[in-house]
């Protein structure tokens, strides 16, 4: 199924980076908010900004969101040390597969990292690339509609 990822997992900090490495992977590709920050707050948690910093010495990292508000983009880009884009019309593949070529990186190098399936995953999978599935970083303070519609989102992709 196109919209199954290859590994769901609840956090970032569950991820073998290590393993992703060894399997040839050089490209890691984040959703924005809810995966690596808190929507719209345009700050990283601490724990979350280490693993980010981390990630660039193993991996050509970057942050690809659907966000349209520019300003808000240009915040996220003045406290980041990687590439972000906003306005990328996941799960249309085009905007990740531009960067890709912009770095000489293939899509099977690369893994896709996002907390919804209908954009992130399904975008990852329509690129070419490896796929997982993280929970909300803010998935216990959540409005109870949103939970209930990451819970049918979920439902869908078993």
């Amino acid at each position: 199924m196109i919209l199954k990822p290859d590994y769901n997992v609840v956090s970032l900090f569950d991820i073998d980076f290590k393993k992703i490495k060894s399997q040839g992977i050089k490209a890691v590709l984040f959703d924005l908010d809810s995966t690596v920050m808190p929507s719209k707050s345009g700050a990283y948690p601490e724990k979350i900004k280490e693993l980010l910093d981390d990630l660039k010495q193993n991996f050509v990292i970057a942050v690809i969101s659907n966000n349209k508000n520019q300003e808000y983009i240009n915040k996220v880009r003045k406290i980041s040390a990687f590439t972000v884009i906003g306005n990328a019309n996941k799960p249309s593949p085009k905007i990740m597969k531009e960067f890709l070529n912009s770095a000489n990186i293939n899509p099977d190098e690369t893994v896709v990292i996002g907390d919804r399936p209908l954009t992130d995953i399904l975008a990852g999978k329509l690129l070419g690339a490896k796929t997982i599935l993280v929970d909300s970083v803010t998935k216990d303070t959540e409005n109870k509609l949103t939970r209930f519609v990451r819970k049918l989102e979920r439902l869908v992709i078993r």
